[in-house]
Parts: structure tokens; sequence; C-alpha cells
């Protein structure tokens, strides 16, 4: 087995940056979801509000994140620094209140425009805090905007097993890039992460706590921001993936445990198993 793709999101529910190499702590993946987009009341967004959020493409330079959308100028936004990172705002991400930084008025009115909506930018400076769910991650740790963990692991065989029941069922097949994942893994049975508890990929290590579960953002295609069919794959998925609580699962979420630095094409271990 092998990590076959490498993606960060530096904005919630924004477009995605592949990486060939990709530095990892144990919050997470370096600027993975450091930045969210929320309405006037510091309420979360996210592509099941507005699915355009996924034409708006973030590029991180030394200096600044650079954001493009369609009919919009690109926006240099000065990355935080140190200093600067005393919060300004408290933001509600699910059931979560946590302090962030408001990037400020005109890049709120560059993003309401793109998405056509009333919103804000904020980021999670290094000083803010948001626990990890105790009841799954037992080393406990911090998670930055991502939905509730550090990490998620997808891999290719299950995306194939997937798109192999769709396409029975006459339906389109779909890219990775629906999931948003953070590492693939190429050469494994369909479904094999169902039985991985720990897993090492290159000199690190990582905890795999939770089953991902899946909303309606996988139905908008990301290079389009379009949702062709409102079904699926949650459809497909429901007839053989639905847990006890009728969440339909695709992806592993995961926890570091320390820090390093992550390659595509290196190898991957299971350590333990369920």
């Amino acid at each position: 087995m092998k990590v076959s793709a490498l993606f960060t999101y530096p904005i919630k529910s924004c477009g995605s940056i592949a990486h060939t190499s990709l530095a990892v702590f144990a919050s997470g993946a370096q600027y993975d979801r450091r930045w969210m987009l929320t309405d006037t009341t510091y309420q979360f967004l996210s592509q099941r509000e507005f699915p355009q959020l996924a034409l708006i493409q973030p590029t991180l330079t030394e200096q600044t994140l650079r954001l493009t959308a369609p009919k919009m100028p690109p926006l240099e936004i000065p990355l935080p620094h140190a200093e600067q990172d005393d919060p300004t705002v408290s933001v509600t991400i699910w059931r979560d209140t946590v302090p962030a930084v408001d990037a400020g008025d005109s890049v709120a009115e560059w993003l309401s425009t793109a998405i056509g909506g009333a919103a804000r930018l904020v980021y999670m400076p290094n000083s803010t805090y948001r626990a990890l769910d105790s009841r799954y991650a037992k080393r406990g740790g911090n998670v930055s905007f991502a939905d509730g963990y550090p990490l998620l692991i997808t891999t290719e065989s299950s995306l194939e097993d997937l798109n192999r029941r769709m396409i029975e069922r006459g339906k389109q097949p779909i890219p990775m890039s629906r999931f948003r994942p953070n590492i693939v893994i190429a050469g494994t049975e369909a479904w094999a992460e169902d039985h991985w508890l720990e897993v090492e990929i290159g000199s690190m290590r990582f905890d795999l706590v939770k089953p991902c579960a899946r909303c309606t953002i996988t139905t908008v295609d990301q290079a389009t921001a379009q949702i062709v069919d409102h079904q699926e794959p949650l459809a497909t998925l429901s007839l053989f993936r639905r847990n006890d609580k009728g969440g339909v699962l695709f992806g592993q979420n995961s926890v570091p445990h320390g820090e390093g630095i992550l390659t595509i094409g290196e190898r991957v271990s299971v350590i333990k198993h369920a």
C-alpha cells in the first residue's frame, strides 16, 4: 500500500490544493481548514448552503493566501503572523464556539460578491484550542475548522467499488474530489480501511478513530459547483454503507500521533487491526 494523493483545503468548503509532500501537525495538515466562511453572526457556512464555494480556489504563497473565483479579480490576503493572532470574534462550527480572527470588511465584501450572500472570513490562530471528541480520539488533541478530526483518509479501491455499484444502477461514476480527503491510499482491498485502527505512513503514525458519515456536499461537482444528481452518491452508499445511526460512510477520520512530513508514494503499513 502507498500514498497516491495528498490534499489540503485552506478555507473550509472551498477549493483544494494538491501536494506532492505535506507537513502534518497534531491538529492536522499545515494550513488545512485554518480559514472558514461565516455568516454575519459568525455561524459557519459550507457548500450545503452555497455549493459555489467549491469554485473559490485558494493558493498559498510564502506571504499570502491568494483567492480566485469566477468573474472576480484575484484577492491577496496576508498570512497571519503570531503577533497578529489575537482573536477578535467568537465563531460557531457545529457544537463548538471558538475564538477566531476576522479577516476584515474588504475580504468579506469580495467573498459576499463571489457567493451571492453575506459572508465573512475568519482565521483560527494557534492560540485557539478546539478539542477533539474524547469518545473517539482517546489520545485527546485539538483540530482546526475541519468537521471534527484532523485528517480524512480514503482509499482508491473503495471508490472503485462504489463507482462499480453506481454504474450497475445506471448512475455516473464520481471522482475522489467529492469526498474531500487529505490522504488517499492505493493498493488496498475495497473497504479494508474499515478494519484499521492504526497505520504507519512513512515515519508517521495515525489513529483511525471514526468512520466518516457523509453529507450532501458529496453531491456537488467540485469542478463546476453543479449538482447534477441530488441523490448520488449517497443513495448508492446507503444500500451497503449505512450505520446504526442512519449515516452513510466513506473514509476514515484520523488523528496523527505527532508531526512530520508525508510524501506521495510513501509506504503505508497497518499497525493495528480492529
